[in-house]
């Protein structure tokens, strides 16, 4: 959910309301995922695959091309009601201009000359005076992929460091290596002309391994990282926390979910609290569920300030969403090569989502033997390989990407324009229920920032029919369908439509 080197938009930012929060509904326990799957274990950092150290990353081999930048689909999304809810006697008045926020002169620099911002996004307009206003409140923010969530705690961390004190003073928890680096590339970015040093906590191969006991204590003033390595930084005492005055957790519901990181990200900060009472906690995603809502309702029992999407507006408006009914698995790769890829390759990248390595795997060997130039990204890859393909893939050296959900969230391309449900994703301990939540992520993976995209769905029977339907049925949003998955004229349609052709 990072938003490299795009303008922040949409056109206009209101002020926050403040209505009284909701009910929250009675916890439940959590569902069991996909990658709670044994052959899908490493699909996300946990501290077991963390156990040996994570030496400095060098993320400058990581950046982005951006002379392979296309900006061509580049549109404003529509504004999306965000309902605020304030807590305490703080009043907050949202931000037309970056100048509002009072930022130094050298973090508007990096705005405007690095990022080539223009002015706040909605989320940003309203969320940013919420973390940079006195008393520095904790912040509940949920909204659309794409929206500028990155840029809002990004920017709230670079504000509150003093670049005269050369100890930890921001940390950034994220669910996976690869969003860590991104996120740390999109804070480099932006606090490029204030001199803030940065480091990413995140495991490494163990050809890159350096005892815990022989690193040098942690100077940088901004870590972020995944909860694992973080953590066994600070248990080493290699972290110091003691002057931690911001905590950010990306993609917070992941994090604070029964299946994923909830004991380590909860270790984390009460050992922080301990350290710094003063710290200030924000948790970003673009979904929480009502059992993650409930449960963060309690860990944060201080004053807090809420941002919440409407449901049924989570479905991104610029990003076309078609069904496409075909009538075996062969048909699904009959489908992807000749007719989405045939035109999507001249219109930008492709992400194909499926739901374990096996099809993963499948599919690649099929498009492969059909002469396509494919890249797949999965668990069992060691962790070079991984970030050697998200590199060819954001330097624009590939334009097919097959993935499983290690990719779903958070991961930012501003050129994919397309993304294909190879597989519907549905939850592990129930396959006839869909997973919305993981749906949303993927099709968050298209039109980012407002560009136009396309998702097509690839359906195959009665049971891909019916979570399909309960999809739409939760967001109450009617998917269109490709009339003929054998018609090229149809699928010509379907992307000129998305205003892809």
């Amino acid at each position: 959910m990072a938003e490299t080197a795009s303008n922040s938009s949409p056109s206009t930012s209101t002020t926050a309301e403040a209505p009284a929060p909701q009910e929250t509904k009675k916890t439940t326990e959590a569902p069991v995922r996909w990658a709670d799957l044994e052959d899908e274990a490493s699909e996300e950092p946990s501290a077991s695959s963390e156990d040996k150290g994570a030496p400095e990353l060098g993320v400058e081999n990581l950046k982005i091309d951006e002379s392979k930048k296309i900006n061509k689909f580049l549109d404003e999304p529509e504004d999306s009601n965000i309902k605020a809810v304030t807590s305490g006697e703080t009043p907050y008045t949202s931000a037309f201009t970056f100048e509002e926020l009072n930022l130094s002169p050298e973090l508007l620099k990096g705005l405007y000359v690095e990022m080539k911002f223009e002015k706040p996004s909605k989320i940003q307009a309203i969320s940013l005076p919420m973390i940079l206003t006195p008393p520095h409140l904790d912040l509940i923010a949920q909204a659309h992929n794409g929206s500028g969530k990155t840029t809002c705690f990004t920017l709230g961390m670079l504000s509150r460091v003093d670049p005269n004190l050369k100890a930890p003073q921001a940390l950034c928890i994220c669910p996976t290596r690869e969003l860590a680096i991104q996120n740390l590339e999109v804070l480099r970015k932006m606090g490029k002309h204030t001199g803030i040093t940065s480091e990413c906590a995140i495991p490494m191969d163990s050809s890159n391994y350096i005892p815990i006991n022989k690193r040098a204590p942690v100077i940088a003033q901004v870590v972020i990282g995944t909860p694992g390595t973080i953590k066994k930084w600070m248990s080493a005492k290699k972290l110091g926390v003691s002057n931690v005055k911001i905590l950010v957790f990306d993609e917070a519901d992941h994090m604070l979910a029964e299946d994923g990181f909830k004991d380590d990200s909860l270790r984390i900060m009460r050992d922080i609290e301990k350290m710094s009472s003063h710290c200030q906690v924000l948790l970003f995603s673009a979904t929480f569920s009502d059992t993650v809502k409930n449960f963060v309702s309690k860990i944060v029992k201080r004053d807090h300030n809420q941002l919440f999407v409407k449901k049924e507006e989570l479905s991104l408006e610029s990003v076309k969403q078609y069904k496409v009914n075909v009538p075996d698995e062969l048909s699904k790769v009959m489908v992807i090569k000749d007719r989405i890829l045939e035109f999507g390759e001249r219109l930008g990248q492709t992400i194909i989502f499926v739901r374990t390595r096996n099809s993963a795997s499948m599919l690649h060997k099929a498009l492969v033997e059909f002469g396509y130039d494919v890249t797949t990204i999965q668990g069992a890859l060691n962790q070079a390989e991984r970030d050697k393909i998200v590199k060819e893939f954001k330097d624009g050296l590939t334009q097919v990407l097959i993935s499983t959900d290690l990719l779903a969230r958070g991961f930012d391309q501003q050129q994919v324009n397309l993304v294909i449900n190879y597989d519907l994703p549905v939850k592990h301990d129930n396959r006839v229920e869909p997973d919305c939540e993981v749906y949303l992520h993927r099709i968050g993976r298209a039109g980012r920032f407002g560009r136009k995209g396309a998702v097509f769905n690839l359906l195959c029977g009665d049971m891909d029919q019916m979570i399909i339907s309960k999809i739409e049925n939760h967001f109450d949003s009617k998917i269109a369908e490709v009339p003929d998955w054998r018609n090229e004229e149809d699928f010509k349609a379907a992307l000129r439509s998305a205003g892809l052709l």
